[in-house]
Parts: C-alpha cells; sequence; structure tokens
C-alpha cells in the first residue's frame, strides 16, 4: 500500500479551499463561531479539506513563516466569547474589536478565574489542564518562560537579554520562575485554551467530513523559543548570532533570490540525538491536522546557506542535508505520518528522488504552467494523481490579478490550453484544476471570490504590507459556492457516501 493510501484525506478525489484563520472575519478570535461558520460554508460546497498556514505565535511582521515557537498555538486565534461560555469571561468585559493588550488582559482574567476556581470543579476539569500541560511539557516550559521573558524585555530578542537569561543560567530560571508566577499561568492557560478550541475546531469538522490541512516551516525565526532552548541544534556562534542564514538563490518567485535570515541547522547535531526536535514537533502537528505540508521540501536535500551580515541572498551556497536518514527517523516513528512535500521553485532530480523514495505526494500550481513548453509539470497532462493541484497558493497573486498583469501571450497560451475564452477568470483556471488527474485540488478562497490583486496576501521578498487580508461574511456571494459544487459533482470531488 503505498503511502497516500494511508492517509484518510488523500484516499478519493476531493477539493480544499485554502485560507488562513487570520484572514476570517472575527474580530475577538477565530476558533470559535467563526471557524465554524466557514466549514460549514465549506461543506455546503462539497469542499472537504480546509488547508491553512502555520497556526503559531507571530512577530509584529504577522508572517506564519516567522513563528516564536515551532509548536505553540497563536494566542490571536482563541476566540474570546468563547471564554464567556465557559464561564471565565463575563460577556460585559469583551470589547468590540480585542487588540493585543486587550487579549493580554482578558487571557490573564480568565486565567486568574480558571485557576481559583479549579479546586470546586470535577477533577475532569482539572484533568484536562494538567493532562495538556503533561503531554507537551517537552516544548510548554521552554516556550513559557521564553514568553515571559520577551513580554517583560518589551519585546527584545533573547539575544538582547541579560548574559544569564541569554544562556539560560538555571538559578536565573528559577528566579524568573518565582517572580512571574501570574504571567507564567497566564501563558500556559493561552496554550491550553488554544488547544481546547482548536480541538474543538477539529472535531466539528471531523463531523462534517471535513479534513484540516496544515503547514511546517522548515526553518525558524532566530528570536523563538525553539533556537533560544536548543543552541546546539543551529549553526550559531558562542552569543548565539547565526554564522549562516537560509533563503533561496534567484527563482521564479524573486529575480534576485530572497535572504530569509532564519538560522540554519546543526543537522549533525540533530542526527545526533535521532532528530528528537523535529519528531517533537511533527507530533504536536500530528495532534491538530490531518494533512501537512512540508514548506520548502527542497531544504531536506541540500540548504542555500547565506553568510550571516550579508543581504545578498545571491551570494549563498548549497549545503547538504542528511534527509534520508531524517524522513526515515519520521516514518519509523510515525509509520502513517501525513506529509506532502512543498516541492516549487528550483527543484532538482535529488529533491524529486528524496520525495519519491518516501513516496510524499507533492504540488503543481496552474498560475506557472503557460510559459509554451508543453513539458511543464504544472500542465495539466503532467499532472501525477498523488499530488496536489493549485490554482495558485499563498505567495502567489489571486488568480484574477495573476491574469490580469500577464501579457496577451501567456493570456493567450491559457485560453488556447483550457480550448475556450469563453469562460471569465477565475473561473476557467479552478475549472482547469477541477478537472486536473490529482486527487486533491485547493483553491484560495480569493479566487472562489474572485478577487484581483487587492485579496492577495502575500508578496514574497517584501517585508509591508503582507499577511493582513481578510474577508467579510457579506463578501461571499451563494452563487459562487453553488457553481464550486457544480464543479466537484462535475468532476468527482464530492464527499464520498457510504
Amino acid at each position: 500500500m503505498t503511502q497516500e493510501r494511508l492517509i484518510p484525506a488523500l484516499a478519493s478525489r476531493r477539493a480544499g479551499v485554502l485560507l488562513h484563520p487570520t484572514s476570517l472575519p472575527g474580530k475577538l478570535g477565530a476558533l470559535g463561531e467563526e471557524a465554524r461558520r466557514f466549514i460549514d460554508l465549506l461543506a455546503r460546497a462539497g469542499v472537504t479539506v480546509w488547508q491553512m498556514l502555520p497556526v503559531g505565535p507571530t512577530h509584529q511582521d504577522r508572517s506564519p513563516y516567522n513563528s516564536l515557537s515551532a509548536n505553540a498555538g497563536n494566542p490571536e486565534l482563541i476566540d474570546l466569547q468563547e471564554l464567556v461560555m465557559e464561564g471565565w469571561l463575563d460577556r460585559e468585559e469583551l470589547p468590540v474589536e480585542a487588540s493585543i493588550d486587550d487579549r493580554r488582559e482578558l487571557l490573564g482574567t480568565a486565567a486568574n478565574r480558571y485557576f481559583k476556581s479549579r479546586a470546586e470543579k470535577p477533577a475532569e476539569y482539572r484533568d484536562s489542564y494538567d493532562d495538556f500541560v503533561q503531554e507537551n511539557s517537552v516544548w510548554l516550559y521552554d516556550y513559557v518562560l521564553f514568553q515571559v521573558l520577551r513580554d517583560s524585555h518589551q519585546g527584545a530578542s533573547w539575544r538582547d537579554w541579560s548574559t544569564r537569561l541569554r544562556d539560560r543560567d538555571p538559578e536565573a530560571l528559577e528566579q524568573v520562575k518565582v517572580e512571574s508566577e501570574d504571567e507564567i499561568k497566564r501563558v500556559k492557560f493561552e496554550q491550553f485554551v488554544f488547544n481546547r478550541q482548536w480541538l474543538a475546531l477539529r472535531r466539528y469538522g471531523r463531523e462534517r467530513g471535513i479534513y484540516l490541512f496544515g503547514d511546517i516551516p522548515i526553518f525558524v525565526a532566530h528570536d523563538s523559543a525553539d533556537v533560544w532552548a536548543h543552541r546546539n541544534l543551529f549553526k550559531l556562534d558562542e552569543e548565539g548570532e547565526p554564522l549562516v542564514v537560509a533563503g533561496v538563490p534567484p527563482d521564479y518567485f524573486s529575480e534576485s533570490g530572497q535572504h530569509w535570515g532564519n538560522p540554519l541547522y546543526n543537522w549533525e547535531a540533530m542526527e545526533a540525538d535521532g532528530f528528537q526536535w523535529w519528531l517533537s514537533r511533527l507530533g504536536v502537528q500530528q495532534k491538530l491536522f490531518d494533512l501537512i505540508r512540508i514548506d520548502h521540501f527542497r531544504g531536506l536535500v541540500a540548504c542555500w546557506e547565506i553568510p550571516a551580515g550579508n543581504p545578498d541572498a545571491r551570494l549563498g551556497q548549497w549545503v547538504d542535508v542528511p534527509g534520508n536518514t531524517f524522513l526515515q527517523a519520521c516514518f519509523k516513528t510515525f509509520p502513517s505520518l501525513p506529509l506532502v512535500a512543498e516541492n516549487l521553485g528550483l527543484i532538482g532530480e535529488d529533491v524529486e528522488s528524496l520525495r519519491e523514495t518516501f513516496d510524499l505526494p507533492g504540488m503543481a500550481v496552474l498560475q506557472f504552467g503557460f510559459d509554451g513548453s508543453a513539458e511543464n509539470p504544472h500542465l495539466n497532462h503532467n499532472h501525477n494523481p498523488h499530488d496536489v493541484i493549485y490554482t495558485g497558493t499563498h505567495d502567489n497573486d489571486t488568480s484574477l490579478g495573476w491574469y490580469l498583469s500577464q501579457g496577451e501571450g501567456t493570456r493567450a497560451r491559457m485560453h488556447d490550453y483550457i480550448g475556450s475564452d469563453a469562460e471569465s477568470m477565475p473561473w476557467c483556471l479552478m475549472r482547469l484544476a477541477m478537472q486536473s488527474v490529482s486527487w486533491l485540488a485547493i483553491v484560495p478562497l480569493q479566487d472562489v471570490l474572485g478577487l484581483d490583486a487587492s485579496g492577495r496576501l502575500n508578496t514574497p521578498g517584501t517585508g509591508q504590507g503582507n499577511w493582513r487580508w481578510h474577508f467579510k461574511w457579506e463578501d461571499i456571494n451563494m452563487d459562487h459556492i453553488h457553481r464550486l459544487r457544480h464543479f466537484l459533482e462535475l468532476y468527482g470531488r464530492m464527499p464520498p457516501t457510504g
């Protein structure tokens, strides 16, 4: 039995919608009624996969690929209205829209009420929190201390803390635990509530036939709990500064390459302890998602190492990574690990060989298909059934925005390939995705809504204005939902029956 057959979400022809939870309309958090309403909308259209981006706590740039933790959940997604239903907040305490400071204060209030009421509640009430803390102790302790210290330093990076805190002196950390007991409880409580709401959402989706499709950034942020707590696993100097940083050479996303700035792994150290940090990370994600995309999969074959302090991504070099040994360890621990490989960009035979060795689905993006070559792997006739096909990803313009920005030659090639120019964009490209032999086809919600470039979520290589798009419920045209359902019915992507 091949790997995709072991994964229920890839066991039949399906369709999915790509939408990050931060793009939901809710002003008090996304993981309650807003997310349930979206799941109901997907089910109405016959869609059975909800794909999203990484859900960890972000820096000020709001990039989900630049998280403060590889394991923690983003407390900004917590639905504060659900805490009223739990009895931990009063409805009149809720603002119309919660700022980060409002949220921190309200979560602190909810935490205090939770801990004060524990003794009066049944054992199962207490056990759910205690079990969460115990089950996640491998990462939770470090994350909580990191976040408390970061807050007390007004958001300064851990490299700028005192030497004792930067270097994790045991006595200094014990003192923090004593002096910051309330803040430590609040941060633990935030993660407990995030996990509680997330698992409730996943159950709600399962009951309606919806699978959750997550995303793991291959790299982590330098200013993160993971790098602070595991400096030996990264290529850093004695003071914690990176020796080399991650990026990519020039490709179709950027003519000058991309300088991401993430510290690179010390794969020798990771291999020495059996990749325990990675295995823990994958274990956490499997509790949250039914499918998991590994972003920048080619980084498991070789990483583009750029000298630290040099802003020019073109000056990097490829350095080999023990990807085969790593993936063997992953599948030994998790035999049915539901991975999808992001194999976009500069992909050689070595990358595809590793992916095929472990029978991992890859990706194809229709927007990349119309360069005039019949051998282009993004065109329908070159798709593989076990790959995942997209009109565009979170890094692309919307399909309509892309189309309007193209020259007449590209537009003509696309319509010639489709065989008609009668159907408007983006529906003609969405139809092509649903026609694909690939078992899973994904379209961004912006395409379903027919949005132009104003709906773009992210432009790679830029640092401003990204990750802020969200829709309003009044933007949803039910005619679009019905039209999407018709495509799913026409091309055999409706939920399995029986």
